[in-house]
């Protein structure tokens, strides 16, 4: 009995792997909720200890704070946590419920005069925060932050009020683009992903796509990555690739690549894995512990986005 109860445990991975070295980077570096996220994903671990560690982070507003998203410090709840919590919980499979209307209505306490987001809300003032995300008194609505939280709610089939007048800002921003920038057409993908209306989608991501070709938001060659500019703003360097927009092959985003450009992108992110088995932040950096809290998430999403085309060595 005690040989069967043995050979039905998970084979740990091959050491010095990419998964083992991402392990030890992980529990050498991961706050705990990253470190439950790691063994959710990877090693078999129980989705309630990723829920707890979550938890610790949300307020009685129903937001979540405490630099979830670790270049935003301070205890305040902001959009930009609260769509990092959504993620975890719909990785979790648990994007629903009583949690998830408490944070619709935190969402709607917060909305601008068109029923959207801001990127960041001003409660944020007087708490430290990277300096390329300014703060102001009267934030307009973002799709940076408003695409990526109604996709997930309606991926989630989440029905709330809210939703109605977030989704048609939604829809106004994606379809009216025109010069953009890789962060935003990654928030617009996040909500054209989950959109309802699948042919509507359809469409603005194709257009979309010729966009991002067009302004030559995505670095097609890794091996050439002076031909392609780096976006005003942005730190140098901190170029976007096919896999940054299409993190998974059912992406509507991933028709934008060819088979080709693809398979160099995820050569390119395979390859980025460094020596202690982290992956590295592209953005730029400004205060030790953001940059320190980053690198265990990019190293779990680089895992991930690996796994999802059949790249994945464990």
């Amino acid at each position: 009995m005690a040989e069967t109860g043995a050979s039905s445990l998970p084979s740990p991975p091959s050491a010095r792997s990419p998964l083992f070295r991402a392990e030890q980077f992980v529990w050498l570096t991961a706050r705990v909720l990253e470190q439950r996220l790691f063994a959710y994903h990877f090693l078999h671990g129980a989705p309630d200890a990723v829920e707890a560690a979550l938890d610790a982070y949300r307020n009685e507003d129903g937001g979540y704070g405490h630099a979830l998203e670790p270049d935003l410090r301070g205890p305040v709840s902001q959009p930009l946590h609260t769509a990092h919590a959504l993620r975890v919980l719909d990785a979790l499979g648990r994007c629903g419920g009583q949690r998830v209307e408490r944070v619709c209505r935190y969402l709607t306490s917060i909305s601008t005069a068109d029923g959207a987001l801001p990127a960041i809300h001003p409660s944020q003032r007087g708490y430290p925060v990277a300096p390329f995300v300014p703060v102001v008194d009267d934030p307009p609505s973002d799709l940076l932050a408003t695409g990526p939280i109604v996709g997930l709610l309606h991926r989630n089939e989440v029905w709330h009020a809210w939703l109605f007048r977030a989704t048609d800002f939604c829809w106004q921003a994606v379809e009216s683009l025109e010069k953009s920038h890789p962060y935003e057409v990654e928030a617009a993908v996040a909500f054209l992903d989950a959109a309802p209306d699948r042919s509507r989608a359809e469409a603005a991501a194709d257009r979309l796509g010729r966009l991002v070709r067009e302004q030559r938001l995505a670095a097609l060659d890794p091996q050439r990555l002076d031909s392609f500019p780096v976006a005003s703003g942005y730190a140098p360097g901190e170029h976007h690739f096919p896999h940054d927009f299409a993190r998974s092959p059912e992406s509507l985003a991933r028709a934008w690549f060819t088979d080709d450009e693809m398979a160099r992108s995820l050569d390119h992110l395979a390859a980025e894995q460094q020596e202690d088995g982290g992956w590295p932040i592209r953005w730029r950096q400004w205060a030790p512990a953001a940059a320190l809290e980053s690198r265990p998430l990019v190293t779990i999403d680089a895992l991930r986005t690996l796994r999802a085309y059949g790249r994945f060595v464990g």
